[in-house]
């Protein structure tokens, strides 16, 4: 194994996270493409975080214990940082406890493959506690949309709603079901809304299917060529408003 294959094992472990980010995504990608020893673990990780979340029993931490890490994090945040080690010269002493940091980490966190509305909800969740729900901040969508371009290889459909109530905030980068995918964000009130967006397999289209995960409300449909998820706390007859609004927009 190769200081490449450690460094793209360490990719692989973002990925089954959720949080590997496109630039990345494209460079785990070509290795793999070369590297049989790392495409074989990369399928062991699978089946072991398949094996695990089969029979290792799965337990939703209360509402309280979720306030009082986000209350954590935030205060994590505001403090000040000493200098981290650059990555590769962390790989060493990493290396020792990857396998067993593997195996909780594929227990307890979202991975490509694993349900679509959970990986949603885990990436809202994620955004919304790291305080970085937007990496263009803009409510024009003339400016929003074309920062896309270059980033996707499609262009999302941006829509401006702050004449009913749901103002656009800006949009981001995310990663979902193996592929980077745009995330806009909206408000409503206290509230943000994440709609994903990204091509669909098929052209059929699909009417608004709700549902709830995790304590938050989703709705899922299908138009034209593209999926969308919206993903909000909001109740969920408002968050059915928010997605009409939307698709009557133009």
């Amino acid at each position: 194994m190769t200081d490449d294959c450690d460094h793209n094992r360490l990719l692989l472990q973002a990925e089954h996270d959720g949080e590997l980010n496109p630039a990345n995504a494209a460079e785990l990608a070509a290795h793999l493409a070369a590297c049989p020893a790392c495409a074989a673990t990369r399928l062991e990780m699978a089946e072991l975080s398949r094996r695990l979340r089969a029979e290792v029993p799965y337990h939703h931490a209360p509402g309280a214990l979720h306030a009082r890490i986000a209350a954590q994090l935030a205060a994590t945040n505001r403090a000040p940082t000493t200098p981290r080690m650059p990555l590769h010269r962390q790989l060493p002493g990493f290396a020792a406890g990857l396998a067993m940091a593997a195996a909780v980490a594929l227990a307890i966190l979202p991975m490509r493959g694993a349900d679509i509305g959970d990986q949603v909800v885990g990436s809202h969740i994620r955004a919304l506690q790291a305080a970085h729900l937007v990496d263009v901040a803009s409510s024009d969508q003339h400016q929003v949309k074309p920062w896309f371009d270059g980033r996707l290889d499609y262009a999302p459909p941006v829509r401006d709603l702050a004449a009913q109530g749901f103002p656009l905030e800006g949009g981001r980068l995310d990663y979902l079901d193996g592929r980077p995918v745009s995330a806009l964000v909206y408000r409503r009130a206290r509230h943000a809304i994440d709609l994903f967006i990204w091509p669909a397999a098929s052209h059929r289209e699909r009417a608004p299917a709700g549902r709830v995960t995790s304590g938050y409300n989703l709705v899922r449909w299908s138009e034209g060529d593209m999926v969308f998820w919206a993903v909000s706390d909001l109740a969920q007859q408002e968050l059915d408003e928010f997605v009409r609004l939307w698709r009557s927009a133009r």
